[in-house]
C-alpha cells in the first residue's frame, strides 16, 4: 500500500485548505495568549521556525503537539476537533481512505513487486522514491510525503498488535534505489522489521516459474469490524475493494504467493545474504 502520488498533480490541493485553516486558528490562539512564536514553541518543545511552518500551513503538525497547543493556549477542543482532518490532510488526496484504514488494520498483507513497501521504507529510500517521481514533486511536498510515510510505520508498535504480512519480490530487492548505500540501509531495516513477532517478511525469487501476482501490487485489510478490503494502485489511479467477490480473488492470489514464496526464515537468511554481497 502506497501513497507515492500518481495521479494529477492537483491531488494534494484538498489538504492545503485543511492546514492554512489549522494554522490561521493556531495563530489565533498563540496571539491571542499573548506569546510569540520562541514562547509558544518552549512550552510544546518546538522551535520558532517550526511553529511557523504550522501557521503557514507549510507541516503537519503532529497530533500530540495539536494536544498540548489546545491545552496551552485554552483553545477549549477548538484545535483538537481538527487533529483527524489535519492528520488525513498529510497523503495525497487519492491514498486517504486507504490510509485510514490501515491505521485501523487488525491484519495487513501486502504484495510487492515495484519498490519497498512503504510501512518497510526508510528515510533514505522514501527520499529516493519521491525524488524519482515525474512530473517532479516540489521539496516541501517530498518532505510532507516522507514525514507522512514515516508516521505510518506507527503500526507496528500499536496495541493490540495487528498481524502483518509481506511478499515482496526478489528484484525490488537488487534495484537500488538512491545507491547501494542507501538499500544496505533499508535491506537492514527489513531484517530488524523481520524479528517482530507481528510481522511475517518473505521473498518471492525471480527463478520461480509459476506467479500468481502478475496484475501488479495490492493489499489485503481487516478492519476491527471484520471488514476485509482489497486495496489496488496502479498508474494514475488505485481503488479500495469492498465487495466480497473480488476481495476473495485478491486473497487467494495472496495465499498462492505466500505458499510459493520462500518462508519467512529463508527469506531473512535470504537477504542477509544479499547484504553479504554488497
Amino acid at each position: 500500500m502506497e501513497d507515492d502520488g500518481q495521479r494529477a498533480e492537483v491531488e494534494y490541493e484538498p489538504g492545503w485548505g485543511i492546514l492554512h485553516l489549522f494554522g490561521r486558528q493556531l495563530k489565533l490562539f498563540r496571539e491571542g495568549a499573548g506569546l510569540d512564536r520562541a514562547q509558544f514553541g518552549s512550552r510544546t518543545g518546538y522551535s520558532a521556525s517550526t511553529i511557523a511552518s504550522f501557521e503557514q500551513g507549510r507541516r503537519i503538525p503532529p497530533p500530540k503537539f495539536i494536544d498540548r497547543a489546545d491545552e496551552e493556549l485554552g483553545a477549549g477542543g477548538v484545535l483538537k476537533a481538527g487533529k483527524e482532518e489535519v492528520a488525513r490532510a498529510q497523503y495525497p488526496a487519492f491514498f486517504r481512505d486507504a490510509a485510514r484504514l490501515e491505521a485501523e488494520a487488525i491484519q495487513l498483507h501486502v504484495y510487492a513487486n515495484q519498490a519497498v513497501p512503504g510501512l518497510l521504507q526508510t528515510e533514505e529510500y522514501a527520499r529516493a522514491v519521491f525524488t524519482m517521481r515525474r512530473p517532479l514533486l516540489a521539496e516541501e511536498t517530498i518532505e510532507r510525503r516522507i514525514s507522512a510515510r514515516l508516521a505510518r510505520q506507527e503500526i507496528f508498535g500499536r496495541t493490540p498488535l495487528p498481524t502483518i504480512s509481506f511478499v515482496i519480490e526478489e528484484s525490488v530487492l537488487r534495484r537500488p534505489l538512491g545507491g547501494w548505500g542507501v538499500m544496505r540501509g533499508q535491506l537492514e531495516e527489513i531484517l530488524l522489521h523481520g524479528q517482530r513477532r507481528n510481522v511475517e517478511i518473505q521473498v518471492m525469487p525471480s527463478e520461480r516459474e509459476d506467479h500468481a501476482g502478475l496484475a501488479g501490487p495490492f493489499t489485503l485489510i481487516e478492519t476491527r469490524e471484520g471488514r476485509r478490503i482489497a486495496y489496488v494502485e496502479v498508474h494514475k489511479d488505485s481503488r479500495l475493494y469492498t465487495e466480497r467477490q473480488p476481495v476473495r480473488e485478491f486473497e487467494e492470489q495472496y495465499g498462492i504467493l505466500r505458499a510459493a514464496a520462500l518462508s519467512p526464515r529463508e527469506s531473512l537468511a535470504f537477504m542477509e545474504k544479499l547484504l553479504g554481497e554488497k
